[in-house]
């Protein structure tokens, strides 16, 4: 475990809301409260006492299940591109805390997880993996590290699906990747995005990623999204339709939730034996 005096930035382990969690807190940077099952951000508080990630009310937290929110690690596989169960099973598997003392404005949590016999069991390769969380003022930055321990090649897809928190879905905006290619997965049609993205009904499109960040109205203020690794973007929100059939989300949970995800989907990343690969996402608030 990490060192107790640590605490003050880098923080106890609470129950969130009834499964292990490292929280970060500090009085210019707000907090930050991530689950040990699957290192999945569930939270973030900026100092103005603003949520800015959505997190289902009706979530299951039973320690194995999938939680519906915050930020899921979904690994190695996306979606349902492949054998494995949907967005693959890192946000299911518990991880160990293992951050070193931090100091300073901001606070950092590390935590890590290895192969086992049970992921072997579902996909046959060694891999490490690390997750770092960094808060700082109006800022939340995750960062997802994987290595190859095997003796033979190995290729995933996958993302960390942040679902931001907003006031209602119908006012909010994504700007930011006008000229992108994009695929519309709900229709299978491919295009190039022209202008901003509006809501109105079911979403889910992946984008090239521009390369420049992105910029959200939420309702609750404006977010800079920024990524390095990732190809791609995915933007999601069920719509009302299929919100109603998802068990684990209130009917009119999709008004208060819009994912902006960075993500590799078409092209797997493919790792050397011993390689690394590292992505990661930023989230800012721009006052």
């Amino acid at each position: 475990m990490p060192n107790p005096a640590s605490a003050a930035a880098a923080a106890s382990v609470p129950m969130f809301p009834d499964l292990p969690a490292v929280r970060l807190q500090t009085p210019r940077a707000g907090s930050a409260t991530v689950a040990l099952q699957g290192a999945q951000a569930v939270s973030w508080t900026t100092a103005d006492g603003v949520e800015r990630l959505f997190l289902s009310p009706v979530s299951s937290h039973d320690g194995h299940t999938a939680i519906r929110g915050g930020v899921p690690v979904c690994w190695p596989q996306f979606s349902q591109r492949g054998a494995l169960p949907k967005h693959g099973f890192m946000r299911n598997l518990p991880w160990k805390w293992v951050s070193e003392p931090s100091e300073g404005a901001g606070a950092r949590a590390v935590l890590a997880v290895q192969d086992d016999a049970a992921t072997r069991a579902l996909w046959p390769h060694a891999f490490a993996a690390r997750l770092e969380v960094e808060l700082a003022e109006d800022t939340l930055r995750i960062a997802l590290t994987l290595r190859n321990r095997g003796d033979a090649p190995w290729s995933f897809t996958g993302a960390l699906h942040s679902y931001l928190r907003v006031a209602d879905i119908a006012a909010a905006r994504v700007d930011g990747l006008d000229g992108c290619a994009r695929w519309d997965a709900a229709t299978d049609r491919r295009g190039v995005q022209e202008g901003p993205l509006t809501f109105d009904g079911e979403f889910d499109r992946v984008f090239d990623a521009p390369g420049a960040p992105l910029r959200v109205e939420t309702g609750l203020g404006v977010l800079s999204v920024t990524q390095g690794g990732f190809a791609e973007n995915v933007v999601w929100n069920p719509g009302a339709t299929l919100c109603a059939k998802l068990p684990d989300m209130p009917p009119d949970g999709y008004r208060h939730m819009l994912c902006v995800e960075s993500a590799c989907v078409h092209v797997p990343v493919e790792l050397a034996p011993g390689a690394e690969w590292t992505g990661w996402q930023q989230l800012q608030v721009v006052r």
